[in-house]
């Protein structure tokens, strides 16, 4: 029997992708045919996940940790988040607030659908993470994008965001620092956004933190978490992929308002039932353990980002803005006279450096392109050194 797909629901379609991943899967495919591949595409550490964690995720094995837990999460580990983030932002959320979740793409998701539908719209950035948009999309909601600039250090200006706002407007998402450029968002446009809100009380903004703790610019990050007048109003996107080095244990959570609690809470219910229960147990050892191998990633990251920047702008017709945190470069190649997605693959298939094309992750991308600084300084030098001379 021909099964006919004009059955398929429409919604499929309105789904997006992530295009790093495409890169990584040619790329260890050139590799497998034994072409040098120097691996500037993809957004995850080049660390391995700390000892001490790993012991604890083991332990927890042994201990017999194998059933199901609270869809929310172990009360012991939403008592350990509610904690750091006292420990690191003076601010007291309660652990009722916070859920875990298998990876923070989840809160992007249960945002989108607890407020995008058909009539509504939700503001997101451009160039920005894609999943973004694709969640809007699927959602039902319009997707508006709100432009990250490149003479504002790819942030944006808060009377650009508020002007976008409508009658239909539900949620607005920003991300700082930020996925793909490394730009942060100035306390001062923060200021004037929390600011601006108070007219709109209907309007819910989900920030998404990720790289919270990958900060070495002139621009100080701020945390949504320090405006009071937001704390209903706000949905914060964290985790433990990108700081402890544990992209692969898909561990996430979010800090809802009372008001989306619940419902994100029966989200998590009806999708995934709950979290894997030994990795929360290495997300609660993460938490609690010593810090030490956060401070080595940021530095890590601030120095290869540094030397990838000054190498890049040493290139004829490339001009890169220094990034002020997360782990990627953002050069601009307008002057090349080339496409980002064709310089994402002749650099890929004629000198092995995988990189991402800055229309991955928006219109507002093209021009650019996506180099992480998740490898190595030597590498960091001979995949710039091959740029160089596949463009000279």
């Amino acid at each position: 029997m021909n099964f006919n797909y004009k059955n398929f629901a429409q919604r499929g379609s309105r789904l997006g992708t992530e295009t790093a991943f495409s890169v990584l899967a040619r790329a260890n495919k050139l590799a497998a045919e034994g072409k040098s591949i120097i691996n500037l595409g993809i957004g995850q550490p080049d660390f391995s996940t700390p000892e001490h964690i790993v012991e604890a995720a083991v332990k927890a094995l042994k201990d017999g940790h194998h059933g199901y837990t609270q869809s929310s999460g172990i009360p012991e580990l939403r008592e350990a988040v509610s904690s750091d983030i006292y420990r690191r932002y003076n601010k007291e959320i309660s652990p009722e607030k916070i859920l875990i979740v298998p990876g923070g793409k989840v809160i992007i998701f249960f945002s989108a659908m607890l407020l995008g539908e058909k009539g509504k719209e939700i503001l997101y950035p451009n160039p920005g993470f894609p999943i973004y948009e694709s969640a809007i999309n699927f959602s039902g909601a319009k997707a508006v994008p709100y432009q990250l600039k490149e003479d504002l250090g790819f942030s944006f200006t808060a009377d650009d965001i508020l002007s976008k706002i409508n009658e239909k407007t539900s949620l607005i998402i920003i991300n700082s620092p930020a996925n793909p450029t490394g730009g942060i968002i100035s306390e001062i446009e923060l200021d004037k956004l929390v600011i601006g809100l108070e007219k709109f009380p209907n309007v819910i903004l989900m920030s998404d933190e990720i790289y919270d703790q990958f900060c070495f610019g002139n621009t100080k990050f701020k945390s949504l978490l320090n405006y009071p007048s937001m704390s209903e109003n706000l949905i914060i996107l964290n985790g433990w992929s990108k700081t402890y080095a544990m992209t692969g244990w898909r561990l996430g959570y979010g800090i809802f308002p009372k008001s989306l609690y619940e419902t994100a809470e029966k989200l998590a219910v009806n999708i995934h039932s709950c979290v894997n229960s030994s990795a929360q147990y290495a997300a609660l050892a993460a938490l609690k353990g010593p810090q030490e191998c956060v401070k080595v990633m940021n530095e890590s990251f601030k120095r290869r980002a540094n030397l990838m920047h000054t190498k890049l702008n040493k290139i004829n017709l490339l001009k890169c803005q220094k990034p002020q945190g997360a782990f990627y470069c953002f050069p601009n190649i307008k002057d090349l006279k080339i496409n980002s997605h064709e310089l994402q693959n002749k650099l890929l298939e004629t000198v092995g450096v995988a990189t991402v094309a800055g229309t991955s992750f928006g219109k507002f991308g093209e021009g650019f392109i996506r180099l992480s600084c998740a490898n190595s300084d030597s590498a960091i030098e001979e995949a710039i050194d091959r740029i160089a001379n596949f463009l000279n």
